[in-house]
């Protein structure tokens, strides 16, 4: 086996398994607290890249350019995720589980078709602007500016997210949410707060992941969000839903295998070798690696 190729394949894994983890921390945030699979996740990622590429071409692709492109993003898909939860699923939250699902489509869908018809947007792809690439070589590989960014910011989102849950006061809310929605209301805790705030951080981190996928391949359209947020999605479950650990995981393990796939077997395999992991850990372990069996009492 070719050494220097297998280092650069596990790069360039971990840059698109970093993409993958990000998107799949938002939905095994909001799983983990209302069981709802938010299916039009991957679509704020695309919107997220729409809105770091309308700053990018404003102020170019200068530091503090990508800064603001960040930071819009993030905060302009934090809203968006605010106003989904707010319209469409907290009318639903006492409904039976499959009214949520289905509005999870549906919102997929009018994300999809209005960034299409938008007179600014349309429906044909566009150039992302983004910085020059320069390679570093290590010896037996190299590496990119860009995969650093990549993978650099996404590891420090990821590390501000393990604080907020395990080290603040609202990340102790949504984890007693998590736990116990009843009793957590009764012991004083806001949970319609809880749940918002949960859903702007899972969109907050899928903007971020928008900007960072468009960075490393620019190319954006109303559909770019479809297959990452479904390999996200997958991710989630591979780590185990509703365990952030393991959406981690499971993102960093999904891009190797797929990056992997691309590189020794055949890139017409890369998308199928996610379902087929999908399937496989159903099968074997359905809680998913870090995932934690729940008996359901009747």
């Amino acid at each position: 086996m070719d050494v220097s190729m297998f280092v650069q394949q596990l790069i360039n894994g971990l840059q698109l398994g970093s993409i993958y983890a990000l998107i799949a921390l938002g939905y095994t945030m909001v799983y983990g607290i209302v069981k709802l699979i938010n299916f039009a996740h991957g679509d704020i990622m695309m919107i997220g890249a729409y809105a770091g590429y309308f700053i990018l071409c404003a102020f170019g692709t200068t530091p503090l350019g990508m800064v603001l492109a960040f930071c819009a993003a993030m905060v302009f898909c934090g809203l968006l995720g605010l106003s989904i939860e707010r319209l469409a699923y907290r009318p639903l939250r006492n409904a039976p589980r499959l009214n949520s699902l289905i509005t999870a489509i549906a919102v997929e869908l009018i994300l999809q078709n209005v960034m299409r018809v938008l007179p600014f947007v349309g429906p044909n792809p566009r150039s992302f602007p983004t910085i020059e690439t320069k390679m570093i070589d290590f010896g037996i590989g190299s590496i990119s500016n860009v995969q650093i960014t990549v993978i650099v910011l996404s590891a420090i989102l990821m590390i501000v997210l393990n604080y907020v849950v395990n080290y603040t006061t609202t990340g102790k809310a949504m984890q007693a949410v998590s736990f116990d929605m009843g009793a957590s209301s009764l012991m004083g805790i806001n949970v319609n707060k809880t749940i918002a705030t949960t859903f702007v951080i899972g969109s907050v981190l899928a903007g971020a992941g928008g900007v960072l996928y468009a960075i490393a391949y620019p190319s954006i359209e109303p559909t770019m969000g479809y297959i990452p947020g479904l390999k996200a999605f997958v991710a989630a479950v591979l780590g185990g839903i509703g365990s952030i650990p393991g959406a981690m995981v499971g993102g960093i393990l999904l891009g190797v295998a797929e990056t992997m796939v691309k590189a020794y077997i055949s890139s017409q395999y890369a998308n199928a070798i996610s379902y087929c992991i999908l399937i496989i850990i159903l099968l074997v372990k359905p809680a998913g690696l870090l995932g934690k069996k729940v008996r359901v009492k009747v």
